[in-house]
């Protein structure tokens, strides 16, 4: 199981400590995850809720270059 990166709110998705901070998650989903500018990782800043996310949210994981959320 993957250890999930600080600051992510608790549920189904979140950003693991492998984030290697390219910015490119809350690029696609703003709304979704979020930018620790101070500490350069990104995270989930709440779960999605509608449909339209849900779809935002894979496209962040199916290009993460990481592999991190």
């Amino acid at each position: 199981m993957a250890e999930i990166g600080p600051r992510n709110t608790a549920g189904r998705f979140y950003v693991d400590v492998h984030c290697i901070n390219c910015s490119l998650c809350p690029e696609i989903a703003p709304g979704i995850f979020a930018t620790d500018f101070e500490e350069g990782f990104e995270y989930v800043v709440r779960q999605p809720e509608t449909q339209k996310e849900l779809e935002l949210v894979a496209e962040a994981i199916a290009l993460c270059p990481a592999s991190a959320i």
